[in-house]
């Protein structure tokens, strides 16, 4: 049987006891209903995991007997998304597939096509995806939340594409009018790979043609036209067909 993850920050090491309190505390003891002697797994969302079994359960809280720790080494390349703002619940789905696709960072990006704005909504936007993040990363039983940035201009984007491109990074714009097949990305030796997602109405060609001049590489995932809030998370399948990122074994 698969164990259950909840995620605890910071972790205890081997032979200490555990407490898990708050919402997932809450969540763990009355909704799951977790028992004295169940195996659960905690992780610290960076990596870090704790075997545990339970030894005390409360209205709120868990107390659980840490029997091992580890650590899962994030997966090579790095995924960071820039995705430019959906509009509405789209947002959200945008997040959530592309987490539970293995996605490693997000970008917020205010895109001049943008529908939505979020303008003086910056940290609480910030603050439902990061929520989003670490519900699917949890659901998708990941050792790693994703990290979401704050909300990036497009002058911010064109610095991030740069310094990606320096060190030894591939950028990506998936765009639906390019002729470069996404196959053909270098990604064997790329230290990280960023994926530019463009809104509903599509990017703008300055904004496309301002990529590229700093390093991205405009490319197509087939010939369908996806929607903005799941290219990221197709993208993230073709990925891990080309890479060696699906070899890691699942939390146990």
């Amino acid at each position: 049987m698969v164990a259950t993850l909840f995620y605890l920050d910071p972790l205890p090491e081997a032979g200490a006891i555990a407490v898990l309190d708050g919402k997932e505390g809450r969540h763990a003891a009355t909704v799951r209903r977790i028992a004295v002697g169940e195996r659960l797994v905690f992780a610290d969302g960076r990596g870090g995991i704790a075997d545990v079994e339970v030894v005390a359960v409360a209205k709120d809280r868990l107390d659980a007997a840490v029997l091992a720790r580890r650590t899962v080494e994030p997966a090579r390349p790095r995924v960071t998304i820039v995705q430019a703002l959906p509009k509405s619940d789209r947002s959200e789905l945008a997040v959530e597939l592309a987490t539970e696709a293995g996605a490693d960072r997000f970008v917020p990006w205010q895109s001049s096509r943008c529908v939505a704005r979020w303008d003086s909504k910056a940290d609480k936007g910030v603050a439902r995806w990061r929520a989003v993040a670490t519900a699917a990363a949890k659901q998708s039983r990941r050792a790693h939340v994703p990290v979401v940035e704050p909300l990036h201009r497009t002058a911010d984007t064109l610095a991030l594409v740069h310094g990606v491109v320096a060190a030894g990074g591939v950028v990506a714009v998936l765009h639906e009018s390019a002729t470069v097949p996404f196959a053909s990305l270098p990604l064997a030796d790329a230290s990280e790979l960023v994926l530019v997602v463009g809104p509903e109405g599509g990017l703008d060609d300055d904004e496309v043609d301002g990529l590229v001049a700093v390093g991205a590489t405009a490319v197509s995932l087939g010939p369908t036209v996806l929607r903005t809030s799941t290219a990221a998370a197709v993208a993230l399948g073709a990925v891990g067909v080309l890479t060696d990122r699906w070899t890691q074994r699942p939390l146990h």
